[in-house]
């Protein structure tokens, strides 16, 4: 399902709104530190991003019906996502998007494609334990991982448990 001049224009004010919005957003996370990790890696085009895109949404869309029904139209109509499943509990979306094509592993619509497809992987660096697909080359290190190390070489963590720590904290390159 490729995009049609008027949803590409629909999708490029959307994304220049988004853009706006994330980026002064995250202009204030960076006076607090954020983000948390660096992000490593380049897009090796394992697609798996792209299979089943979820999306966790804030509290006024998950539960004010009208702001659900909006987003879930917005979704399927604007962005080509048809609902896959729910999860209640963190409030996600799972989706099938219509405009990847799993032989090809490529989106026919990448030059639209949406500001959420746009910011991944990025978004991760925000979360407090960014999680990659297995398949996925990216990674992500602690901005501290320096400082984190030489603390627990300090305490006098045995070799084996340093490397565990080493993965599970993200203090070094994947």
């Amino acid at each position: 399902m490729r995009d049609g001049p008027a949803r590409r224009l629909v999708k490029r004010v959307t994304r220049l709104v988004n853009s706006f919005e994330l980026g002064v957003r995250r202009a204030f996370l960076a006076r607090r530190g954020q983000p948390r990790y660096r992000l490593t890696g380049t897009c090796n085009g394992c697609g798996q991003c792209c299979e089943q895109p979820g999306i966790q949404v804030e509290r006024f869309t998950w539960h004010v019906k009208s702001a659900r029904a909006l987003f879930l139209w917005w979704q399927r109509v604007v962005n080509g996502f048809e609902l896959v499943s729910v999860e209640p509990k963190w409030r996600l979306f799972s989706f099938r998007c219509t405009h990847y094509d799993p032989a090809t592993k490529q989106c026919d619509s990448y030059d639209s494609r949406p500001h959420f497809c746009r910011d991944y992987p990025v978004n991760l660096t925000f979360d407090a334990l960014p999680d990659f697909f297995p398949e996925c080359s990216h990674g992500a290190v602690d901005r501290k991982a320096a400082e984190l190390v030489k603390a627990l070489e300090d305490a006098g963590v045995p070799a084996e448990k340093m490397e565990e720590l080493r993965k599970k904290l993200y203090l070094k390159d994947p």
